[in-house]
């Protein structure tokens, strides 16, 4: 009786140990995954993104993509989850109602796409008029970093809209800079000076020239 007893709690321990083997491998083999790049506008992969799987409101698993903003986030049970990403200096993203299938890894490709986030830029927002004060549309202006010794360095460059204004972003590093406007041979400039950290800037440049002369 006691050899029965014994070899019956013999294998029940074991029939129990190998549920445990063999539930987590059951387990994987149920579930899905999703791949894909997280990168910018201009299809640059933007290293250390962090995404994440979550279904209502919670985050069933994140992952941070690689060097080239690539992952593969797998172990998620089938249904649909809203996949955020994100990463520092930009804006957070979010792909709605994305299906995981069962032993299927799904790839979003390069659908990934995250802008730069607004409160971490320098923004130079200006205007260009006519001296009598009109907005000059297509004026020609130049964004320069003024360096230590005097030199410049050229950033970007850009035309005036229809209303005479133009924008440019950048990161915050630079100190000074200079903003020159030109049309028809006739230029003006304004230098300004950045403070750490983000910021907006707003600035008008007049040109010595009439719109009657343009």
């Amino acid at each position: 009786m006691f050899n029965k007893v014994l070899k019956s709690s013999f294998w029940m321990a074991f029939a129990a140990f190998m549920t445990l083997c063999i539930a987590p491998a059951a387990f994987a083999q149920e579930t899905g995954g999703l791949k894909g790049k997280v990168r910018t506008a201009s299809g640059n992969g933007i290293a250390n993104a962090t995404i994440s799987a979550r279904q209502n409101g919670t985050d069933i698993k994140t992952i941070v993509a690689n060097n080239k903003g690539e992952f593969v986030l797998n172990g998620l049970a089938p249904g649909k989850y809203n996949v955020l990403f994100d990463a520092k200096g930009y804006a957070s993203g979010v792909l709605y109602n994305v299906e995981v299938r069962r032993k299927n890894v799904r790839d979003l490709g390069d659908k990934l796409i995250l802008g730069i986030d607004r409160g971490s830029l320098v923004i130079i927002q200006g205007s260009v008029f006519f001296k009598e004060g009109t907005s000059v549309t297509g004026a020609k202006v130049d964004c320069e970093e003024i360096l230590s010794d005097g030199s410049t360095k050229k950033l970007g460059s850009t035309s005036t809209s229809s209303d005479g204004e133009f924008t440019f972003k950048m990161r915050p590093g630079v100190s000074k800079l200079r903003l020159k406007a030109s049309i028809k041979g006739v230029s003006g400039s304004k230098d300004i000076d950045i403070d750490e950290g983000a910021a907006i800037y707003r600035l008008s440049i007049v040109l010595d020239l009439s719109r009657t002369e343009k």
